[in-house]
């Protein structure tokens, strides 16, 4: 690991850090902390010279550097567009006599002009790219020293600003620094590296006065990687190509994230420049296998499959400021919990220290470049290019970054929208030119001209708008599972080499790689999706990718929930939400959908089928992974169920395979008889290895009807109560679940048998399922109207509870309520409802949906309760052979589920004998 080179303890400060590990001296000052801060509402600041010693009065607030002043960590919390001041004195000489003095900025949005004690130092343009000013000749060593910087972001339609929607990033918003360095230095060095242990080395030195130097490199444990070569340098800027071999390399993958760290060092009369960098050794590419007419993803020569998420790179305090290194680290430990390779920062470079934390501990890496919202004109493509450049230079030598993405969904490229400098605007696609179109390809090839060691995309589409691109993604917001299943079929039909299909203008596909870009159901509900379960649909549309041969890859929308998009593994404070895996297949996690070996469970994830019917069931093996090949593993299976709390399997099995080559290809299918009364059947499924070891997990599950109910039972369909006291009341999955919200009852009148029926009545078991209720702005009925315009999607109205779809996933904030169950007015049980929960458990809640884009409790489920009524009770009922039964909740409510919806299917029961 690079180590952190500090010459202070920074304990009072944020970020102390050095903010750049991929290329940090030891001589240096962190100026993050508090700043002297105004507002330029006037703007009046330059031409009453703010910047001057003599103004320091206008500087009346205090603000918290790195973060933007729109964000609540700045201390200013303010989204006010327009010009920022700052203000600082600093006293710092560098430790060596006659060094120079750099002043470098991680980001400031959008123009920037800095002075140093009174004088100009420079500007720069650009929100998202590093930039540097030497201010040696002005710095002061036995004084204090004064440094403003005026920021202007206007929000300008030509400006790059990416998706702000969620939080602005104004002013400065990432680390500041002053940096010593000798009279010359290496300012930057790019390391292109090939898995046979060749290293090329582009560096850019620059050189005080002409003169001879030494270049040494010295990477990795001993002599690993070592290479020195004498120069000749001329006064300026001196570019050095050269090239070493690393024996027996250490190849970078997420896997083995190998990293050579080390140093570049500069010596001559001028002294000595050290710089700690690293590299990896990794290659990128594409290949075809076999006798396919498609290439797939390589790293290191090998196929690789993308198991992927949508990184806003967003935090509700910060903003796009991370408050800590920590919490870049842990967002990368995060993804990887999960069992991804692959994260795409959307349209937006990420910060160099989780860049850092990608490289260390070994996550592929997809960066977006920031677009703008205008017109393509002139002005907007100058801004774009130039800071596209400065992105690309800044991140180039992270190994963990393996594709740039020129644009997104076409946003800033379709010409007359409407200029409001925000995202969303819905314009017709017809209005993406031929011009702008050619203009995109030009970008796609400069960028594979500055960098061919990553894979090139022109345009990351929605709109089946490609140009030209190393890798032929799409985007989808499609629910339910038959439309999913369509759709990938559709869209792998029509990809091929010559395809027109999602590409514009007659634009033809090449056999570049499928891949999906984004997927998700946070959009395509009616309404939005809300707030609700993601588990279901995301394991059978990852069934549905790992079918297809051609495929090779995914984008999920997104890592966490953010502002008004709630659709993540995680929510936006990092807490975990329930996908309930486990409870269908032991040990199953979302991890087991990730794995490069995988069991394709090819059926729905839920079908309607008879009790005792005869079912196969498809299998598909899918490698992106040799590990296991040239080896036999074995597939282990059980079909079960859950018989009132009691598990039963109705048949079990087991089978070889012979795993051979990447890929994906079909195996043994499984034929099973469904158990013989109405029940939830899981058919589980595990592919294990040759010494015992589980390499991966999935299941699906079936609805089965028909079965004759066990004597001595009586249904009661939980509608038909007979009065209820709770303060909101309503039914949802057609009649089979009914809710009450705050505290009340459901009281059911219950008439057992007669006596010549069923002579003697000596034991009454009454069996429900029931979760508690948590009221919703939309279920009081007086909430208002619901906003689906384009507002939603950034982040100006949080909606949650009035959206139609919103049932809240399970998640780690809890929801608890209590039933008491009476028996004629007297309490006989009562059960603690620990949540009212909703994710892949509440299976019948899912599978009765009316339809795919509308959600109705989907998902819900609840808790098996069973109340047997105390012997002192039964002698009178055996004669009364009636009883009124009433459910009665504490505040938190109760949700009743009957024979189509959560997870047991059954109505109320009453078990008698």
């Amino acid at each position: 690991m690079v180590q952190q080179a500090t010459i202070r303890s920074y304990t009072d400060i944020p970020r102390p850090e050095y903010p750049r590990p991929d290329w940090q001296r030891a001589d240096w000052l962190n100026l993050n902390g508090s700043w002297a801060f105004a507002f330029d509402t006037r703007q009046e600041g330059l031409e009453q010279e703010w910047q001057c010693q003599e103004a320091s009065e206008v500087y009346a607030k205090s603000i918290v550097v790195p973060f933007s002043w729109a964000n609540p960590l700045s201390g200013i919390g303010s989204n006010e567009k327009g010009i920022g001041w700052y203000r600082r004195e600093v006293s710092w000489r560098p430790s060596e006599a006659g060094s120079r003095v750099a002043l470098r900025f991680g980001a400031v949005d959008y123009r920037c002009d800095v002075w140093v004690n009174e004088v100009y130092a420079g500007k720069h343009e650009g929100g998202y790219s590093a930039f540097e000013f030497d201010v040696t000749d002005v710095w002061r060593l036995d004084a204090p020293n004064l440094i403003v910087v005026r920021a202007e972001d206007y929000d300008l339609n030509h400006q790059a600003r990416g998706k702000q929607g969620y939080g602005e990033i104004r002013g400065i918003w990432q680390p500041v620094w002053l940096e010593a360095r000798p009279q010359s230095y290496v300012r930057e060095a790019r390391f292109m590296t090939a898995i046979d242990g060749r290293v090329e080395v582009s560096a850019t030195i620059v050189a005080g006065t002409m003169g001879a130097a030494k270049l040494s490199l010295r990477f990795g444990h001993g002599d690993e990687a070592r290479h020195e070569l004498d120069l000749m340098l001329e006064a300026g800027d001196n570019t050095i190509k050269t090239s070493f071999i690393v024996a027996e390399p250490r190849l970078w993958s997420p896997e083995s994230p190998a990293l050579y760290e080390g140093e570049v060092r500069l010596s001559g009369d001028f002294g000595t420049d050290t710089v700690r960098t690293y590299f990896g050794i990794r290659e990128v590419g594409t290949a075809k296998f076999g006798e396919r007419n498609y290439r797939w993803l390589t790293l290191n020569g090998k196929p690789v499959y993308l198991n992927g998420t949508l990184d806003q790179s967003y935090n509700a305090e910060g903003y796009f400021t991370y408050p800590s290194d920590e919490a870049m680290q842990d967002e990368i430990y995060l993804m990887k919990r999960l069992g991804l390779n692959f994260v795409r920062i959307h349209i937006k470079p990420e910060e160099p220290r989780k860049l850092y934390w990608a490289d260390k501990l070994g996550i592929m890496v997809m960066e977006d470049m920031p677009c703008f919202w205008g017109n393509p004109d002139e002005a907007a493509r100058t801004a774009y290019e130039s800071e596209a450049h400065e992105i690309i230079a800044r991140d180039y030598n992270h190994p963990s970054i393996i594709s740039w993405v020129m644009f997104n969904e076409t946003w800033g490229l379709k010409t007359e929208s409407e200029p409001s400098g925000t995202p969303g605007d819905k314009v017709s696609a017809k209005l993406y030119l031929p011009d702008t179109q050619e203009w995109v390809r030009e970008r796609y090839r400069w960028a594979k001209e500055l960098d061919p060691t990553r894979i090139i995309e022109d345009n990351s589409p929605c709109n089946m708008d490609h140009v030209e691109t190393d890798i032929n993604t799409w985007h989808f917001y499609i629910n339910g599972y038959e439309q999913v299943r369509n759709h990938l079929i559709e869209v792998t039909d029509k990809t091929y080499p010559g395809s027109t299909f999602n590409y514009i203008n007659g634009n033809k596909q090449s056999d570049a790689p499928l891949m999906n870009s984004e997927c998700g159901n946070v959009w395509g509900f009616e309404g939005g999706a809300g707030d609700s379960d993601i588990s279901w649909h995301y394991r059978y549309m990852l069934n549905e990718f790992r079918r297809h041969d051609q495929m090779c890859g995914f984008i999920f929308t997104e890592f966490r929930d953010v502002t008004n998009e709630f659709n993540g593994y995680y929510r936006l404070d990092g807490s975990d939400k329930q996908f309930g895996y486990d409870a269908f297949v032991p040990g199953m996690s979302v991890r087991d959908l990730h794995t490069p070996d995988f069991v394709v469970i090819d059926a729905p994830p839920c079908r309607t089928v008879e009790a005792g019917e005869g079912v196969t069931v498809e299998l598909l093996r899918s490698s992106y992974s040799d590990r296991y090949h040239g080896r036999t593993l074995r597939v282990e299976w059980e079909l079960w169920h859950d018989d009132l709390g009691m598990r039963k399997v109705a048949a079990e099995g087991t089978f070889d395979v012979s795993w051979e080559g990447y890929g994906v290809a079909p195996i043994a299918p499984i034929s099973v008889r469904m158990p013989g009364q109405d029940a939830v059947a899981i058919l589980a499924v595990r592919l294990v290895d040759d010494e015992g070891d589980v390499v991966t997990r999935n299941f699906t599950t079936f609805d089965v009807r028909g079965g004759d109910a066990p004597g001595g039972t009586l249904s009661i369909p939980v509608s038909e109560h007979e009065k209820q006291s709770f303060a909101y009341s309503w039914t949802s999955l057609q009649g089979h679940k009914i809710n009450g919200a705050k505290g009340g009852s459901f009281a059911y009148e219950i008439a057992l048998p007669e006596q010549n029926e069923h002579e003697l009545v000596s034991e009454i078991e009454i069996v429900f399922e029931v979760s508690a209720k948590r009221l919703l702005a939309r279920n009081t009925g007086d909430a208002g109207g619901f906003r689906t315009d384009i507002d939603f999607m950034h982040g100006d109205l949080d909606q949650t509870e009035l959206n139609p779809n919103t049932y809240y996933m399970t998640d780690d904030e809890r929801h608890e309520s209590q039933v008491e169950v009476l028996v004629d007015g007297v309490r006989i049980a009562t059960f603690p409802l620990p949540d009212d929960p909703a994710d892949s458990r509440g299976v019948l809640s899912w599978h009765y949906q009316q339809v795919p884009n509308k959600l109705d409790d989907a998902g819900s489920y609840g808790y098996l309760c069973k109340a047997i009524i105390p012997s002192r009770f039964t002698a009178a009922l055996n004669r009364k052979r009636s009883f009124k039964l009433e459910l009665r909740a504490s505040e938190g409510g109760l949700a009743l589920y009957g024979r189509n919806a959560g997870a047991y299917p059954i109505d109320l029961l009453i078990r008698y004998r």
